[in-house]
């Protein structure tokens, strides 16, 4: 069992004063369509031709926290019932939820997607079928439920990768090839290592398309708070064309930090909701397969990870890309889960725990500890919510001058001291 506090003796002491604080504002591009539900009914009259009456229609839905995906389902729902069509929902999402069907199903409620909230069965199984192999003799598969069905739609937010760099990353090239292959797609894939997805999501893809019943995919690019400014019904045919397109409209659209070095990262919360890393490497720069190709433009020192997000349930992927953490995210770890998680993809380092201080101050304090040559009231440090939220950061002075050059930010408040509780908590919170 992992100790509850554990003493760090240092001569002097780690806790030497801060530089005060300033409220940054960030600029991104936050263009964003103005109707959801109109958008998804004008994409579902590309397919108006399909005879969709009384057809089994399975949509897959991944382990992601993509902001407003839940109402998009709804509405795309309500266009398959108008059509006549029965719908109902199927995780999409390899090992995740413990790599238990009750897990996934789990998974899906946490975000919304509950038999009650959108009207249709929410169907959960690791049942799947194989469809053929690509090479290396990496076997594709299925979810059994979904090719018993007359129709698939799959769903996905596309995105840079976490932890590889392809013409296919985050997006429906890796969720038909991962997600809806289950667990035994994800751990034929990841066994051959991230390296080689440029290659194998493509060729499983390929055969997936070919064997089954894929009506469309659901594809969708968020803005730099989460929102949709691009949704797209994408034909089978279209996939790798479209797939590949709307990756480049995302890179351009993802948040990130306007500094070129920083001392100490603080993050209040890291999460499978927030990245599948935790904390999204095109931010920190860190990726835990350590491959190539994740320049994030700010050269960061030190990270310090304060807690987990209460939707990640204690998956606490992406805590080895941190150099301090806390007493309290430990004490929130569920270990089955980021293990099946971990060990599925292969990727170990993203479990490794890194110096656990006992409370916030003193993370902060062992985390400068770690910068040579830095002194505490000349530091560089930056405290966001977390690698999604960045419209807002706070700073210290130092990084005044920087900002003040950079068209991108604005100080929006006077300086101000960080104030912890009597425990050693940082207090207050970055909205």
């Amino acid at each position: 069992m992992f100790p509850s506090s554990i003493s760090i003796p240092i001569p002097g002491g780690l806790h030497d004063p801060l530089p005060q604080f300033v409220e940054v504002g960030q600029k991104f591009d936050l263009s964003a369509l103005s109707d959801i539900d109109a958008a998804v009914a004008a994409q579902f009259q590309r397919y108006a031709h399909a005879d969709l009456t009384g057809k089994n229609v399975a949509i897959g839905i991944g382990s992601r926290g993509i902001k407003q995906q839940p109402q998009v389902v709804k509405a795309l729902i309500g266009e398959l019932k108008a059509a006549g069509a029965k719908p109902f929902i199927i995780p999409a999402m390899g090992s995740h939820g413990g790599g238990s069907a009750e897990g996934q199903t789990a998974v899906l409620a946490s975000y919304g997607y509950t038999e009650e909230n959108m009207g249709v069965p929410i169907n959960s199984s690791l049942e799947v079928i194989e469809l053929g192999r690509i090479e290396r003799d990496v076997p594709v598969y299925c979810d059994k439920l979904a090719m018993d069905a007359d129709h698939i739609i799959m769903c996905n937010r596309v995105k840079p990768h976490t932890d590889f760099r392809a013409n296919h990353e985050s997006g429906l090239i890796k969720m038909v090839a991962i997600g809806m292959a289950k667990h035994a797609g994800a751990t034929a894939l990841h066994f051959h290592g991230m390296g080689n997805f440029n290659t194998l999501l493509p060729a499983a893809t390929k055969i997936f398309l070919e064997k089954t019943p894929t009506l469309f995919g659901v594809a969708m690019v968020e803005n730099a708070e989460e929102n949709l400014k691009h949704l797209e019904f994408v034909a089978p045919d279209d996939f790798f064309h479209r797939d590949a397109a709307l990756l480049q409209m995302a890179k351009t659209s993802i948040p990130r930090l306007y500094f070129d070095t920083v001392d100490v990262l603080i993050i209040d919360e890291i999460g499978k909701d927030i990245s599948g890393a935790g904390m999204d490497p095109n931010v920190t720069g860190r990726p835990p397969s350590s491959l190539p190709g994740f320049d994030s433009g700010a050269a960061i020192n030190r990270i310090v990870v304060r807690d987990l997000t209460e939707k990640t349930e204690g998956n606490s992927t992406g805590i080895g890309a941190a150099d301090v953490t806390t007493q309290r995210l430990v004490q929130k770890v569920d270990w089955t889960k980021i293990y099946v998680n971990i060990v599925t993809a292969g990727v170990l380092e993203g479990a490794r725990l890194p110096i656990v201080a006992n409370t916030d101050r003193d993370a902060i304090g062992i985390a400068l500890r770690g910068c040579f040559g830095v002194t505490s009231e000349s530091s560089r440090i930056v405290r966001i919510k977390n690698t999604l939220e960045m419209t807002t950061v706070w700073a210290s002075e130092p990084l005044i001058p920087d900002i003040e050059k950079n068209q991108d930010q604005t100080v929006l408040s006077e300086p101000f001291n960080l104030e912890f509780d009597a425990n050693g908590g940082l207090t207050g919170q970055v909205i």
